[in-house]
């Protein structure tokens, strides 16, 4: 069983679980707009995104953080999914992430898009 991202109960009271393709999505979210030192036991878990919100706009800066969230899933989510393509647009102070995906194990490609705005 996965457990539902961000966790809540169902009406029967219990804890919501998640599919297998959903879970893995809803871990690529995480790992993206965690930052670094805000998980206890895991101090360098996280891409670092969300410190970017507010930095000069440049290319320069896209390819940082493609390179840092690249080397993020590569780190922790290696063994569940094989990274096609991801892509960053950061407008004013929304962040626009895309990332298209394999998954191991069934060899499913998937496509998945999160948008965060500060």
């Amino acid at each position: 069983m996965n457990i539902d991202f961000p966790i809540r109960f169902t009406a029967q009271g219990r804890t919501a679980d998640a599919n297998d393709s959903d879970h893995i999505r809803q871990m690529i979210e995480q790992l993206l707009f965690t930052s670094p030192g805000e998980r206890v036991n895991r101090p360098d878990f996280g891409s670092g995104l969300m410190q970017m919100v507010f930095a000069p706009n440049s290319p320069e800066l896209a390819a940082t953080l493609q390179f840092t969230m690249q080397a993020a899933l590569q780190r922790y989510m290696n063994d569940l999914i094989d990274v096609q393509s991801l892509e960053v647009l950061s407008e004013d102070s929304t962040l626009r992430v895309s990332i298209n995906y394999v998954v191991r194990i069934t060899g499913e490609a998937s496509n998945a898009q999160f948008t965060r705005t500060v």
